[in-house]
């Protein structure tokens, strides 16, 4: 059985896997391993994917065609966000990470606070505003974010040797985390190593602290992020989509 730790609240707790490799408490943890949930799907996503580029670290989706019948809510990736939101919940962006001994990076611990809209219009609690990859990005209300939740679909393995995610267990339940804070929280939490073999999909909470190293032994290392959210948005705003 693997073990993920974490120390919330000053005291120390467990929490262990089942022997398919599936975490059994994604509320409490704020992330769940789907074992090989990609394998009746598998090709069809390589597929989807082999035109992109493969000598960038990440590159942001938009307009894939072959892509969304596996995002839908009844597809193999799709279906474990509809399985915690509702079978509304929609792929809202997306982007393919991929590691290799040419693309080898480290990102410290942050959570993830911004979305992708459709175009730029003044909404409550919206901003700021900025531009990636020609797409317009915004950091709308935290509570908004605690209502998404985000899927990394792995096409390579990952071992600790081949830059897993880092995650702090249950730090999704402390709202918006100051810089400042950062570092107290991944302490109190405590540090998880997300590692997958080709096929596998990590479900997370979208707000949970995260952070990845360099690969030590590094080789191709296919993610494709995915961001769900189940709701419309307020004031005129339109998700992207993917």
């Amino acid at each position: 059985m693997g073990i993920l730790r974490s120390c919330l609240g000053g005291s120390e707790w467990v929490i262990r896997t089942r022997d398919d490799g599936l975490i059994t408490d994604f509320v409490t943890c704020g992330a769940q391993l789907f074992r090989g949930a990609l394998k009746p799907c598998f090709a069809a996503l390589e597929a989807a994917l082999v035109a992109l580029p493969k000598d960038e670290a990440g590159v942001r989706l938009h307009g894939i065609k072959s892509l969304r019948p596996l995002l839908d809510s009844d597809g193999c990736i799709g279906a474990i966000a509809a399985n915690v939101l509702g079978t509304t919940a929609r792929p809202v962006r997306a982007i393919l990470f991929n590691k290799s001994p040419e693309t080898n990076w480290s990102l410290g611990w942050h959570q993830d606070r911004t979305i992708c809209v459709k175009e730029k219009r003044e909404a409550p609690g919206f901003g700021p505003w900025t531009v990636k990859s020609g797409m317009i990005h915004v950091a709308p209300p935290f509570e908004l974010l605690t209502r998404m939740v985000t899927l990394r679909a792995h096409l390579d393995d990952v071992p600790a040797t081949n830059a897993p995610l880092l995650i702090a267990p249950g730090s999704h339940t402390f709202g918006r985390i100051a810089v400042r804070e950062v570092g107290e929280i991944v302490r109190r939490c405590g540090k998880a190593t997300c590692t997958a073999e080709a096929g596998d999909v990590w479900l997370y909470a979208t707000p949970i602290l995260h952070a990845s190293e360099a690969a030590l032994s590094p080789a191709s290392r296919r993610v494709l992020q995915v961001d769900f959210a189940a709701e419309a948005l307020p004031s005129g705003l339109d998700w992207l989509g993917v």
